[in-house]
């Protein structure tokens, strides 16, 4: 009997309806299911050239759903002057207990929907439930995927956004208008995060990146979620909050170069999900979420993905 691959392109994961609380349920569910080792998540592998690539494959696999998690992923500044995307990435997906190749999916999606979906859990426990603005510094596909998911999650009503290239800034604010919400383009970072109740940080890293946003700059109550390894924040100012999530104490261990001073870090997402850390316990707190990808938030996408594009027959089928 012939074998069949399921490639999943990024239009073809556009069209699937998976709602943002499906997504977060099911990064909720492995979170869960890891600490009662149902699921296993490996640190990150990076390679960084000198030249300003950032190369990254992640690794993770679960019992329930039955399936191991593979991707891998290249940045390069570089590549806006070639007229392409800085970033491009796969996801692989195989059964995990006879090893099966089953998906190969748009790994540039699975990385938007995903990093969103992280920065969700944590604002479910971290953010204030009120929080009406949303500051977004960096305004890409990271920024775009969280306006989607916060204004799902949050009763949004106005969006403050900075960013580098004009451009972009300007097709982001046309995003959050089509939304319904009010929209404020700012000139610098600090009128963009000095009024919101949440912020976004999705500036993309480079080796030319210099700190230019502090900490003391919030309002009291701010929850921050930094999808950039915190590279655009001064270092000395992190200790301005009163709590500090990672992802991944694991995966933290095992890289150079810390992303926060491990003394001002709470906890990671798992401690979160599962209770062993307390998230905001005060209105007025200023809590954070920093993180630098978590494989097992891959899988979870890219499993619920794939389990929906087979449920509607979407994909193309590829003879193995």
């Amino acid at each position: 009997m012939a074998q069949f691959i399921r490639f999943l392109s990024q239009n073809t994961l556009d069209q699937l309806p998976l709602s943002t609380q499906d997504i977060v349920a099911s990064i909720e569910h492995l979170l869960l299911g890891r600490n009662c080792s149902k699921v296993w998540n490996a640190p990150k592998s990076v390679i960084t050239p000198s030249d300003g690539r950032y190369m990254m494959a992640t690794l993770a696999a679960a019992d329930g759903p039955q399936i191991l998690a593979v991707k891998s992923l290249l940045l390069n500044p570089k590549n806006s002057s070639r007229g392409m995307q800085s970033i491009y990435a796969l996801v692989t997906l195989l059964d995990s207990d006879t090893g099966m190749p089953l998906s190969v999916l748009n790994g540039g999606w699975v990385t938007a929907v995903r990093t969103a979906g992280l920065s969700a859990v944590a604002a479910k426990r971290l953010a204030r439930v009120d929080s009406s603005v949303a500051a977004f510094v960096g305004c890409g596909v990271q920024a775009h995927s969280h306006l989607e998911t916060f204004a799902a999650l949050f009763p949004l009503t106005e969006i403050r956004a900075y960013g580098r290239g004009t451009e972009s800034r300007d097709r982001f604010c046309l995003h959050a208008k089509e939304l319904g919400l009010k929209v404020i383009a700012c000139e610098t970072a600090r009128e963009a995060v000095s009024k919101a109740d949440i912020i976004v940080t999705s500036v993309t890293i480079s080796p030319e990146l210099k700190p230019f946003i502090d900490a003391h700059w919030l309002k009291t109550g701010a929850f921050v979620t930094m999808t950039d390894l915190a590279a655009p924040w001064h270092a000395e100012s992190m200790s301005a909050f009163d709590c500090i999530v990672i992802d991944d104490l694991e995966q933290e261990a095992n890289m150079p170069n810390p992303l926060v001073n491990p003394a001002l870090v709470a906890g990671d997402l798992t401690a979160l999900v599962n209770g062993k850390i307390t998230g905001r316990v005060c209105s007025k707190s200023r809590t954070a979420f920093v993180f630098r990808g978590l494989a097992l938030g891959d899988l979870a996408v890219s499993a619920l993905a794939y389990q929906c594009a087979c449920d509607n027959s979407k994909g193309q089928l590829v003879e193995i």
